[in-house]
């Protein structure tokens, strides 16, 4: 024998996982393919208390009559919607320039396309002979590889600089050449990012300045130079796909005051939901008929569906919100401390396994509540996965959240002497006097999950 999820429970769970945005949209898309469900007004909740359909509805007091969220807000409130700012694209901003250039109707096809191909941080990563194959391809032109490359040649000289560059060196190059004041330092710059720009990568600078014969102040001079440099040149221009960065909304609100937590889920437009009572009438009426006719089956069968689908929706919210409810309330249980006043210091070790007996709900139920949701607090908005995090013994018995260790870590890293970093070994040393007895090849998996580099790349002159 084998269990299986019915298909109900199945889509109990995916409700389960969406944050408030995406449940917003679902209720509105069961509104839409179930005529019996319907938005409900408050000036009508008691007309629909009374409504009953034999063994169909019963209990139709509670379903229909349940609430998604409490309406605490007035006709007469204003909505107020985000101001979305909107400038001109990059693709518009670089095909403009072109006109500045003599190009012919043949090579502006090219530089087009070229334009077409960047990515979103502004490099053209496409092979020239893939390029030239898509030109044939799309624009029925027959194009040499050569004139491409001469084309992106072109494309490279438009503002801003480094556009159009293959890679993070060429793009450096590009900025560089594009400087009016070619000082010593910038030539010095341009040598290092083109003849030893893998040294230069690994900041072996003491064998650089070996191979190039230059002092270290020159070398210096030109780190500056290349330290000043953008890696994205994309970046300050708009585009109408990204001209608006996401809002994160929120699927928790907590408030703080007086040293009591106020916990809400914030339901936003989630519309409140009920039965249509035209439906209900409607196969009662049915039901009570002498005769029915096949066609009076059929439809009443069909209202039967739909009632009983809706019943199960409603069921099935107000479930998810019980739920919701209930781990959060664990949560800020657990990680009271933390929630008075934000320091992260406060923040207990908490694994989904310690919500999960808290609750009495399966870690994967669990997992799924925390998915995506975020929370409101006095102090910022914060990913409930954010309170998450293993924990490790110290000295003295007591365990400490890896978060508070990774708090430290950097702390040490943004402190150290830039002339002569801290090894691995270093940072396991402090943690130790710290009373963290961590091995060194743990504090190099928390250095790289905080995408910290290795010493020897963050060592500068």
């Amino acid at each position: 024998m084998q269990q299986r999820l019915s298909p109900q429970q199945i889509q109990g769970i995916k409700l389960l996982e969406l944050p408030t945005l995406q449940l917003e949209q679902r209720v509105k898309q069961e509104i839409e393919e179930n005529p019996v469900l319907e938005e409900e007004e408050r000036e009508n909740d008691q007309d629909e208390t009374n409504l009953t359909l034999e063994d169909y509805i019963r209990n139709e007091e509670s379903a229909s009559s349940y609430k998604l969220k409490t309406n605490n807000t007035s006709k007469d409130d204003e909505r107020r919607s985000p101001t979305l700012s909107q400038g001109m694209s990059l693709q518009d901003f670089l095909t403009e320039q072109l006109a500045y250039h003599n190009l012919s109707e043949k090579e502006m096809t090219i530089a087009r396309f070229v334009i077409g191909t960047l990515d979103d941080d502004g490099y053209l990563r496409r092979p020239t002979a893939s390029i030239a194959d898509d030109i044939a391809f799309t624009q029925g032109i027959e194009v040499t590889e050569q004139e491409v490359d001469r084309v992106v040649g072109i494309v490279q000289m438009l503002d801003p600089a480094g556009i159009g560059a293959r890679d993070l060196g060429e793009c450096l190059v590009i900025q560089l050449k594009a400087l009016r004041n070619q000082t010593p330092a910038v030539r010095l710059a341009i040598t290092i990012l083109t003849d030893h720009y893998d040294a230069f990568v690994k900041k072996h600078y003491e064998r650089m300045m070996r191979r190039l014969g230059v002092t270290e102040d020159e070398f210096r001079a030109a780190l500056e130079e290349i330290m000043h440099l953008n890696p994205k040149p994309t970046n300050g221009y708009s585009d109408e796909s990204s001209a608006a960065s996401p809002n994160i909304i929120p699927d928790f609100i907590l408030d703080y005051s007086n040293g009591n937590f106020d916990l809400q889920l914030a339901s936003r437009s989630v519309p409140d939901l009920k039965i249509n009572s035209s439906y209900l009438r409607m196969a009662e009426k049915a039901m009570n008929s002498g005769s029915q006719s096949e066609s009076d089956k059929e439809a009443l069968q069909f209202i039967r569906q739909k009632i009983e689908s809706a019943k199960w929706f409603i069921s099935a919210i107000r479930q998810r919100q019980e739920t919701l409810m209930k781990t959060m309330r664990a949560i800020l249980q657990f990680q009271h401390d933390y929630f008075v006043e934000g320091d992260e210091a406060k923040l207990r070790p908490m694994i989904l396994k310690d919500i999960a007996d808290a609750t009495g709900f399966d870690i994967s139920t669990i997992s799924r509540v925390v998915n995506s949701k975020y929370i409101q607090t006095h102090f910022g908005v914060f990913l409930l996965k954010y309170f998450f995090s293993e924990g490790l013994p110290t000295e003295g018995g007591e365990e400490v959240s890896t978060r508070e260790i990774k708090r430290i870590l950097a702390e040490a890293i943004e402190n150290e002497d830039k002339h002569d970093p801290l090894t691995d070994e270093a940072l396991m040393d402090t943690l130790t006097a710290k009373g963290y007895k961590i091995a060194r090849r743990t504090v190099a998996k928390y250095r790289e999950m905080l995408g910290i580099p290795a010493s020897r790349l963050r060592k500068e002159l």
